[in-house]
C-alpha cells in the first residue's frame, strides 16, 4: 500500500523503560507525525464481573488482553483509518465507557509488554525493538509505579509481582526477545542505543518522503 505509516513495536518487561524509550523517541521525533497506541489500553473489559473476580486477574498473562481489537486497531491505522483507542481504569479494573480518538500518522508505536507473543500483531510490526533491563529494576519501578500512579498498596504490589508477574514475564515476555530486531539493553538510559533507533527511523521516512515525491 502506498504511503503506508511505519510500525514500530516496543516491547520488554514491566517496569524495563519502555515508556522512557518512547517518550525520547516522540522527543526526537515530531510528536505531530505519531500515533501512540499502548498495548495497556486493551485490557479486556470486564465490567460483566465482581471487583473481587477482577483483582484475581493475571493482567501479565495474554489472555488478560483483547488482541483481536488491538490487532484490528493497527490495521486501521496503517489503512490510515482513525481509531477509538480504550480507557483502561487500573484502580477498577475495567475499562471505561469513554475512549480516546487517535488519528492515523507517519509513524505509529505500539508499547505493551506481549505484543511480540501475538503473531498478529507481530506481523504488522515494521520495527521490532526489546528494552532489556535487569530484574530487579523492574521491580523497584513497578512498585514506585504502582503505588504513586495506580492507587496499589506495596503489600499488593510484592504480592502481585511474586505471584504473576514474575512467573508471567520468565514465561512470555522473556521468549519473546528472539522476535526482536532491535534489543536495547538499560531502557532509555541507553542514549546511543536510542540515537542509532531515531536515525534509523528518520532514514526510512525520508526514503518514503523521496518516493513518493518521485511519483
Amino acid at each position: 500500500m502506498d504511503n503506508r505509516p511505519l510500525v514500530i513495536g516496543i516491547t520488554g518487561g514491566t517496569g524495563s523503560g519502555k515508556s522512557t524509550v518512547t517518550k525520547k523517541v516522540i522527543k526526537a521525533i515530531n510528536e505531530k507525525d505519531i500515533a501512540m497506541v499502548e498495548q495497556d489500553s486493551y485490557y479486556k473489559d470486564q465490567s460483566d464481573i465482581s471487583f473481587e473476580e477482577r483483582v484475581k486477574t493475571n493482567y501479565d498473562h495474554p489472555f488478560a488482553f483483547d488482541n483481536e481489537l488491538l490487532a484490528k486497531h493497527i490495521q486501521d491505522l496503517i489503512d490510515r483509518k482513525s481509531i477509538e483507542k480504550p480507557i483502561y481504569d487500573f484502580e477498577k479494573h475495567t475499562r471505561k465507557k469513554d475512549t480516546t480518538l487517535i488519528e492515523s500518522r507517519d509513524i505509529i508505536i505500539v508499547e505493551g509488554i506481549l505484543i511480540l507473543f501475538d503473531e498478529k500483531i507481530r506481523d504488522l510490526l515494521d520495527i521490532k525493538i526489546f528494552v532489556d533491563t535487569d530484574s530487579d529494576v523492574r521491580v523497584i519501578r513497578r512498585i514506585l509505579r504502582d503505588i504513586k500512579d495506580r492507587g496499589r498498596t506495596l503489600d499488593s504490589v510484592i504480592m502481585q509481582y511474586m505471584g504473576t508477574v514474575r512467573p508471567a514475564h520468565l514465561q512470555f515476555v522473556e521468549p519473546t526477545k528472539k522476535f526482536a530486531d532491535i534489543i536495547i539493553p538499560e531502557g532509555g538510559f541507553n542514549e546511543v542505543a536510542i540515537d542509532m533507533l531515531v536515525t534509523k527511523i528518520n532514514s526510512i521516512l525520508n526514503e518514503n518522503n523521496k518516493v513518493k515525491n518521485d511519483e
